[in-house]
Protein backbone atom coordinates (compact mmCIF):
# COMPACT_ATOMS: atom_id res chain seq x y z
CA UNK A 1 0.00 0.00 0.00
CA UNK A 2 2.85 2.21 0.52
CA UNK A 3 4.87 1.64 -2.18
CA UNK A 4 7.83 4.28 -3.83
CA UNK A 5 7.03 5.78 -6.78
CA UNK A 6 9.58 7.03 -8.90
CA UNK A 7 13.00 9.63 -7.11
CA UNK A 8 11.95 12.44 -8.17
CA UNK A 9 8.39 12.32 -7.14
CA UNK A 10 6.99 14.03 -3.79
CA UNK A 11 3.26 14.59 -3.12
CA UNK A 12 1.88 18.38 -1.46
CA UNK A 13 -0.65 17.21 0.77
CA UNK A 14 -3.08 19.59 3.27
CA UNK A 15 -6.11 18.99 5.65
CA UNK A 16 -8.71 21.00 6.72
CA UNK A 17 -10.05 19.95 10.59
CA UNK A 18 -12.21 20.84 12.73
CA UNK A 19 -10.06 22.48 15.06
CA UNK A 20 -6.45 22.72 16.02
CA UNK A 21 -6.23 20.10 18.54
CA UNK A 22 -4.92 16.73 17.29
CA UNK A 23 -6.62 14.90 20.43
CA UNK A 24 -9.71 16.14 19.94
CA UNK A 25 -10.30 17.00 16.90
CA UNK A 26 -11.25 15.46 13.26
CA UNK A 27 -10.21 15.77 9.47
CA UNK A 28 -12.82 17.69 7.62
CA UNK A 29 -11.07 17.47 3.94
CA UNK A 30 -8.41 16.02 2.58
CA UNK A 31 -6.37 16.94 -0.65
CA UNK A 32 -2.98 15.78 -2.41
CA UNK A 33 -1.25 16.23 -5.26
CA UNK A 34 1.75 14.38 -6.61
CA UNK A 35 4.59 16.87 -8.34
CA UNK A 36 7.37 14.84 -10.10
CA UNK A 37 10.49 17.27 -10.52
CA UNK A 38 9.85 20.46 -11.00
CA UNK A 39 6.33 19.86 -12.24
CA UNK A 40 2.80 19.54 -10.53
CA UNK A 41 1.09 16.65 -11.88
CA UNK A 42 -2.02 18.86 -11.54
CA UNK A 43 -4.20 15.77 -12.94
CA UNK A 44 -3.07 13.32 -10.69
CA UNK A 45 -4.76 14.65 -7.78
CA UNK A 46 -6.81 13.21 -4.82
CA UNK A 47 -9.86 15.39 -3.04
CA UNK A 48 -12.44 14.25 -0.42
CA UNK A 49 -14.62 16.08 2.37
CA UNK A 50 -14.77 13.89 5.17
CA UNK A 51 -17.57 13.25 7.56
CA UNK A 52 -15.55 13.87 10.73
CA UNK A 53 -16.24 12.22 14.20
CA UNK A 54 -16.85 15.41 15.99
CA UNK A 55 -18.96 18.32 15.66
CA UNK A 56 -17.11 21.34 13.86
CA UNK A 57 -16.35 24.07 16.24
CA UNK A 58 -18.04 27.40 15.27
CA UNK A 59 -14.44 28.99 14.85
CA UNK A 60 -13.49 26.67 12.34
CA UNK A 61 -16.27 27.05 10.05
CA UNK A 62 -15.36 30.80 10.13
CA UNK A 63 -11.81 29.64 8.87
CA UNK A 64 -13.02 26.82 5.75
CA UNK A 65 -16.48 27.80 5.00
CA UNK A 66 -17.29 24.17 5.64
CA UNK A 67 -20.53 23.46 8.00
CA UNK A 68 -21.42 20.05 9.64
CA UNK A 69 -24.61 19.71 7.13
CA UNK A 70 -21.96 20.06 4.50
CA UNK A 71 -20.36 17.28 5.64
CA UNK A 72 -23.04 14.82 7.09
CA UNK A 73 -23.53 12.45 4.20
CA UNK A 74 -19.55 12.76 3.34
CA UNK A 75 -17.91 8.59 4.07
CA UNK A 76 -15.81 8.98 7.29
CA UNK A 77 -11.89 8.79 7.29
CA UNK A 78 -11.70 5.55 7.38
CA UNK A 79 -13.35 4.73 4.39
CA UNK A 80 -11.17 6.85 2.67
CA UNK A 81 -7.66 5.71 4.10
CA UNK A 82 -7.05 2.55 1.60
CA UNK A 83 -7.71 5.52 -1.63
CA UNK A 84 -5.49 7.88 -0.03
CA UNK A 85 -2.57 5.92 1.10
CA UNK A 86 -2.21 4.38 -2.18
CA UNK A 87 -2.12 7.53 -3.84
CA UNK A 88 1.01 8.53 -1.59
CA UNK A 89 2.40 5.26 -1.38
CA UNK A 90 6.01 5.88 0.09
CA UNK A 91 6.55 9.40 -2.09
CA UNK A 92 8.03 12.29 0.38
CA UNK A 93 5.32 14.34 1.78
CA UNK A 94 5.66 18.19 1.30
CA UNK A 95 3.30 20.62 3.10
CA UNK A 96 3.41 23.87 5.46
CA UNK A 97 3.05 22.40 8.85
CA UNK A 98 2.87 19.14 7.46
CA UNK A 99 3.81 17.68 10.83
CA UNK A 100 0.12 18.72 11.88
CA UNK A 101 -1.88 17.18 8.87
CA UNK A 102 0.29 14.30 9.46
CA UNK A 103 -0.69 13.71 13.15
CA UNK A 104 -4.11 14.41 12.26
CA UNK A 105 -3.74 11.15 9.74
CA UNK A 106 -2.21 9.30 11.92
CA UNK A 107 -4.52 8.80 14.60
CA UNK A 108 -6.49 6.84 11.67
CA UNK A 109 -3.99 5.58 9.87
CA UNK A 110 -2.32 3.68 13.21
CA UNK A 111 -5.53 1.23 13.78
CA UNK A 112 -5.91 1.05 10.06
CA UNK A 113 -2.00 -0.22 9.27
CA UNK A 114 -0.72 -1.18 12.31
CA UNK A 115 1.68 2.11 11.90
CA UNK A 116 1.90 5.56 11.38
CA UNK A 117 2.51 7.46 8.31
CA UNK A 118 6.50 6.54 7.71
CA UNK A 119 6.86 8.99 4.66
CA UNK A 120 9.30 11.41 4.77
CA UNK A 121 8.21 14.92 5.28
CA UNK A 122 9.35 18.28 3.54
CA UNK A 123 8.37 21.06 5.84
CA UNK A 124 7.96 24.71 3.40
CA UNK A 125 8.50 26.83 6.31
CA UNK A 126 11.96 25.45 6.82
CA UNK A 127 12.88 25.12 3.27
CA UNK A 128 11.84 28.38 2.63
CA UNK A 129 14.08 29.67 5.30
CA UNK A 130 17.07 27.18 4.81
CA UNK A 131 17.29 29.06 1.37
CA UNK A 132 16.72 32.35 2.04
CA UNK A 133 18.19 32.80 5.50
CA UNK A 134 20.13 30.11 5.93
CA UNK A 135 23.65 32.47 6.28
CA UNK A 136 21.40 35.07 7.88
CA UNK A 137 22.72 35.90 11.49
CA UNK A 138 21.13 33.82 14.38
CA UNK A 139 17.83 35.22 15.98
CA UNK A 140 17.04 37.26 12.74
CA UNK A 141 13.29 38.11 13.06
CA UNK A 142 11.57 36.47 9.80
CA UNK A 143 7.88 36.35 8.60
CA UNK A 144 7.26 32.33 7.69
CA UNK A 145 3.22 32.53 7.61
CA UNK A 146 2.33 31.15 4.49
CA UNK A 147 0.68 34.61 3.00
CA UNK A 148 4.19 35.97 3.64
CA UNK A 149 6.42 33.08 1.36
CA UNK A 150 3.81 32.97 -1.16
CA UNK A 151 4.29 36.91 -1.70
CA UNK A 152 8.10 36.68 -1.51
CA UNK A 153 8.41 33.60 -4.13
CA UNK A 154 5.30 36.02 -6.08
CA UNK A 155 3.00 33.22 -6.48
CA UNK A 156 -0.17 33.99 -7.27
CA UNK A 157 -2.41 33.35 -4.15
CA UNK A 158 -6.02 31.34 -4.45
CA UNK A 159 -8.82 31.22 -1.93
CA UNK A 160 -7.07 29.57 1.39
CA UNK A 161 -8.38 27.34 4.06
CA UNK A 162 -9.81 25.09 1.29
CA UNK A 163 -7.30 21.71 0.66
CA UNK A 164 -6.80 21.20 -2.72
CA UNK A 165 -5.77 24.99 -2.97
CA UNK A 166 -3.58 24.71 -0.45
CA UNK A 167 -1.99 21.34 -1.05
CA UNK A 168 -1.59 23.24 -4.88
CA UNK A 169 -0.09 26.56 -3.58
CA UNK A 170 2.35 24.08 -1.25
CA UNK A 171 3.14 22.30 -4.27
CA UNK A 172 4.11 25.84 -5.91
CA UNK A 173 6.21 26.75 -3.52
CA UNK A 174 8.10 23.59 -3.18
CA UNK A 175 8.57 24.14 -7.18
CA UNK A 176 9.67 27.64 -6.83
CA UNK A 177 12.36 26.30 -3.88
CA UNK A 178 13.21 23.61 -6.43
CA UNK A 179 13.72 25.48 -9.20
CA UNK A 180 15.63 28.41 -7.25
CA UNK A 181 18.31 26.11 -6.39
CA UNK A 182 18.69 24.55 -9.91
CA UNK A 183 18.83 28.45 -11.28
CA UNK A 184 21.44 29.34 -8.83
CA UNK A 185 23.36 26.26 -9.26
CA UNK A 186 23.45 27.04 -12.55
CA UNK A 187 24.56 30.84 -12.52
CA UNK A 188 27.10 29.78 -9.87
CA UNK A 189 28.80 27.22 -12.71
CA UNK A 190 28.58 30.11 -15.46
CA UNK A 191 30.09 32.66 -12.94
CA UNK A 192 32.52 30.22 -12.00
CA UNK A 193 33.17 29.55 -15.75
CA UNK A 194 33.35 33.40 -16.27
CA UNK A 195 36.08 34.18 -13.28
CA UNK A 196 39.16 34.17 -14.97
CA UNK A 197 38.25 36.40 -17.98
CA UNK A 198 35.91 39.00 -15.99
CA UNK A 199 34.08 39.63 -13.31
CA UNK A 200 30.89 38.67 -13.09
CA UNK A 201 28.34 41.29 -14.28
CA UNK A 202 25.74 42.03 -11.49
CA UNK A 203 23.03 43.34 -13.79
CA UNK A 204 23.68 40.15 -16.15
CA UNK A 205 23.24 37.40 -13.30
CA UNK A 206 19.98 39.46 -11.90
CA UNK A 207 18.30 39.55 -15.18
CA UNK A 208 18.89 35.69 -15.81
CA UNK A 209 17.11 35.59 -12.79
CA UNK A 210 14.13 37.70 -13.83
CA UNK A 211 13.79 35.71 -16.96
CA UNK A 212 14.02 32.41 -14.67
CA UNK A 213 11.34 33.74 -12.97
CA UNK A 214 8.76 34.93 -15.60
CA UNK A 215 8.90 31.26 -17.08
CA UNK A 216 8.38 29.14 -13.93
CA UNK A 217 4.33 29.97 -13.97
CA UNK A 218 4.30 28.32 -17.04
CA UNK A 219 6.21 25.71 -16.20
CA UNK A 220 4.12 24.50 -12.82
CA UNK A 221 2.16 22.19 -14.57
CA UNK A 222 2.15 19.30 -16.96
Amino acid sequence: MLKHGPADEVVAIDCETTGLNVRTDDIISIAAVKIRGNRILASERFERVVRPETNIRADAIKIHRLRQVDVEHEAPIRKLLPDFLHFVGGRPLVGYYVDFDVAMLDKHILPFIGIELPNRRIEISSLYYERKYGDAPPNISVDLSFSAILGDLEIPPLPQHEAFNDALMSAMMYVMRYDNIRDQRNLDHAAGRRHRRSRPDPAQHSLALCHSLARRLDRYFR
